[in-house]
C-alpha cells in the first residue's frame, strides 16, 4: 500500500449528502476482485444520463477536474453497504484524499485499509472550502497528516483529528497484511517453538491415517 504523508493537489466537489456505496460503484461492478479497473463506474449513474450520454454538469465530466487527487464532500460519505470497492473505485480514478463532515464507519475504515486518507472537518469549515474550490477552479488544497492540518492557497489552515493508531499505519503505507507481516520474525519464531512442542499439528494429513 502506497504511504500517505502530504498530499498538494486538485480538489473536485460533490456537494450531495448521505452518498451511498451503491452510488460511489454500482452492485454490477463488484464481480472482480481486482482494484484496477474500477473507475469505469465510479459515480456511474450520475455521471451519465438516462440515454447513456455524459452530464456535463457533473464534476467528472468537466476537464478542470480529471487531474482531482482530493475529493471534498458532505456528510454521511461512504454509507450503505460494506463494499471494498468503493474506495478500490476512487483510489483507481486518482483520489487519495476525501474531506467531509462525517462518514459512514466501514466506509471509513476500509480507506485506511487501502492508503486513503478520510478527513473530518466541521460542516461549516468544509462549507467554507466548497465556496473556495467553487470561487477559484484549479485551486489546490495541502493535506499534512503529519501535521493533521488541511491548508488553503491564501494560508488558512484546518486541523482534523485521526486516530494515531491508523494514521501510524497509512504514514508507513502499512494495511492489515503489511501491519502482520512487521511481525514476520515473531511468527515464525512461535511457529518453530510450536511445531516442537506439538509436532503432531503440523503433520500430513494423509500420514495421520
Amino acid at each position: 500500500m502506497q504511504p500517505f504523508t502530504s498530499l498538494t493537489g486538485l480538489v473536485a466537489p460533490l456537494d450531495r449528502i448521505n452518498v451511498d456505496t451503491d452510488q460511489i460503484i454500482p452492485k454490477q461492478f463488484l464481480k472482480t476482485i481486482k482494484r484496477t479497473g474500477l473507475r469505469e463506474g465510479l459515480f456511474l449513474d450520475w455521471r451519465l444520463r438516462r440515454d447513456g450520454t455524459p452530464d456535463p454538469d457533473f464534476f467528472m465530466n468537466q476537464p478542470r477536474y480529471r487531474e482531482a487527487v482530493i475529493l471534498l464532500t458532505r456528510d454521511n460519505f461512504g454509507c450503505g453497504s460494506s463494499r471494498e470497492h468503493a474506495p478500490w473505485a476512487l483510489l483507481d480514478q486518482g483520489f487519495r484524499c476525501v474531506i467531509a463532515p462525517s462518514f459512514a464507519d466501514i466506509f471509513y475504515n476500509n480507506c485506511f485499509q487501502n492508503g486513503i486518507l478520510p478527513v473530518v472537518l466541521k460542516s461549516e469549515d468544509v462549507h467554507a472550502l466548497f465556496h473556495v474550490v467553487g470561487e477559484t477552479p484549479g485551486d489546490c488544497l495541502t493535506v499534512d497528516l503529519a501535521a493533521q492540518t488541511v491548508t488553503t492557497p491564501d494560508g488558512t489552515t484546518y486541523r482534523f483529528t485521526v486516530d494515531p493508531f491508523k494514521k501510524d499505519c497509512l504514514l508507513k503505507g502499512l494495511d492489515a497484511i503489511g501491519l502482520s507481516l512487521t511481525h514476520e520474525a515473531a511468527i515464525s519464531a512461535y511457529e518453530q517453538t510450536r511445531r516442537a512442542e506439538a509436532p503432531w499439528l503440523f503433520m500430513d494429513r494423509t500420514a495421520r491415517g
